[in-house]
This record gives C-alpha cells, structure tokens and sequence, in this order.
C-alpha cells in the first residue's frame, strides 16, 4: 500500500479493559476465647515468638485443621488451640478434644482466680520463659558423632515451649490427688515466673546447659 508523505494514518487506540474493583478484605470479628477471655490487650514480648503467636479468637478454639496442609501453616493456628492440641499428645486425651479443650477452659478460670490477670497474657508469658534459645544437633565427622549447638528456629521455640508445657502438666496430674485442670494452672504460673521448679522451664535450662557444653 503506498501512502504519501503528506498523508497520515491515524489508529484509532483500542481502549483498555478497566482492572475489576479490588474486593475488600474481610475482617474477622475478634471474639473472646471461651466468651471469657479478651486477646486484643495481649502483648508479646519476645519479638522472635511474636509473629509465630496467632492471638485472634472467634469463641471457640477450633478451626477444623484448615492451615494443617500449608507450609508454616501452624503460625496461622491459634494460640489457645495450639495448647489444647498439645494436651491430647498423651493416652488419655489422644482424639478427646472435647475433654482437652475443657481442661484448659478449667485452667484459665483456676489462673484468673488466683491472679486476677488474663490467663491468655500468663499464657504468652510461660511460653516465652519456657521457648528454649539453642539446642544441639549432632554431626558425624568419620563416622563419629559429635554434638554440635545450634540456635533453635522462632517456630521450633514455640513449639517446644508449649509440648513441655502440656507435657509436663499431664505427668505431674499422673496419679496425683490434684485434678488436670489445676496441674496445668500451676504449671502456667510457675513458667511465666520463670520458676525452675516448673517442667516447662527445667527442660529450657537442660537443653540450654547441654548446648553450652557442646559449643
């Protein structure tokens, strides 16, 4: 086609499909745990554990399992459920969550009548007494292993905390007089104290203490 020098074409500009409106972000309400206890006020102190915490609640801890599939998907559970899923790692609760989630409800009424505080902040504050900073690993060098100390990742910190936690509540109720309920009350008190006679707190200082050696 041959056009002159003094003709122009104009094209005419195809208009842009318009991008579709964003959809705004659903807000969840926050509803205290167990009715009770309100999470909004809760501060964590310790910034590692801090974005590992999920302190949103909606009444009931339970969310069906919906993050078990995702990586880091336990960073998105709540905190509250965390601990009643750690409760049922023993004979007696595995698969009773129900009887599990009653005995932490049980806890945090015995918590809050002692110390009058949110049992969800004396929560946060066994947990960060209790999140060990360094454990060992061992190396093998020619067929010889030998430990070595390594600092414990922010999410295995939490994780430990709140096994030797539970943990140690549920051997302590072991045949003992004193209902699971008020063993795990104390065992939450003595831990945010930073108590040594709490399991929690012990099994921190001896993994600590071995890692100090393996250095």
């Amino acid at each position: 086609m041959m056009v002159d020098d003094e003709t122009t074409l104009e094209l005419a500009d195809e208009p842009t499909p318009e991008a579709p409106p964003a959809k705004p972000a659903i807000e969840l309400p926050n509803i205290p745990i167990f009715n009770k206890w309100d999470s909004t006020d809760v501060t964590v102190s310790d910034v590692g554990l801090a974005r590992y915490m999920n302190l949103h609640s909606l009444g009931v801890p339970h969310h069906g399992g919906r993050t078990g599939n995702q990586r880091f998907g336990k960073a998105k559970m709540p905190l509250v459920e965390r601990l009643i899923n750690n409760m049922m790692r023993t004979e007696k609760y595995t698969g009773k969550k129900q009887s599990a989630t009653r005995v932490v409800r049980e806890a945090f009424d015995i918590i809050h009548e002692k110390t009058k505080e949110n049992p969800i902040q004396l929560l946060v504050n066994a947990i960060i007494h209790a999140a060990p900073k360094e454990e060992t690993t061992r190396l093998k060098y020619g067929g010889i292993s030998v430990p070595k100390a390594v600092d414990t990742a922010p999410m295995r910190r939490l994780d430990l905390a709140i096994r030797h936690i539970t943990s140690g509540a549920v051997t302590t109720a072991h045949k003992n007089k004193k209902p699971a309920p008020q063993c795990l009350a104390e065992e939450i008190l003595k831990a945010a104290k930073g108590d040594p006679s709490s399991a929690a707190v012990a099994k921190r200082d001896e993994m600590e203490r071995v890692a100090k050696s393996a250095r």
